[in-house]
């Protein structure tokens, strides 16, 4: 059986250095990495951590025009969008995930954020965003 380890939320936000503030001021957040720039994605991400332990969340920020953040940005202003697992096997998790029902939209391909690591972007039958990451 596959083993999925919990890694982040991921929330839309227009800019960066406005939402890490906001963070910062209202939950104690701390910038844990980036940011980055994917230009193969075509965002500007960032990871924060709470001194808490709460989940650890994922900024995402439009890189540029057509970014796949602009409809989330479009509908809704921003917010929570997808939950990330760190898998063992990228490819198997892939197929357990499709097996279900569930759309792989991307990947998987390379990230920046993960140190080149693959990603892949699935959406399931419950219209669920989910973003795994190989270990």
């Amino acid at each position: 059986m596959e083993h999925f380890v919990f890694h982040h939320i991921g929330i839309a936000v227009r800019d960066l250095q406005t939402a890490i503030q906001l963070y910062k001021d209202l939950f104690q957040y701390e910038l844990e990495s980036g940011p980055f720039d994917d230009p193969t994605q075509n965002v500007s991400v960032c990871f924060l951590s709470s001194p808490n332990h709460d989940p650890m969340i994922e900024l995402v920020a439009p890189l540029g025009p057509n970014s796949p953040v602009d409809r989330t940005l479009k509908q809704a202003g921003g917010g929570p969008y997808h939950f990330c697992y760190k898998v063992p096997d990228i490819n198997t998790a892939i197929g357990r995930f499709t097996e279900k029902g569930a759309l792989l939209l991307s990947g998987p391909v390379p990230a920046v954020a993960f140190g080149m690591r693959e990603i892949a972007w699935l959406q399931t039958e419950a219209r669920l965003l989910v973003e795994l990451v190989q270990a």
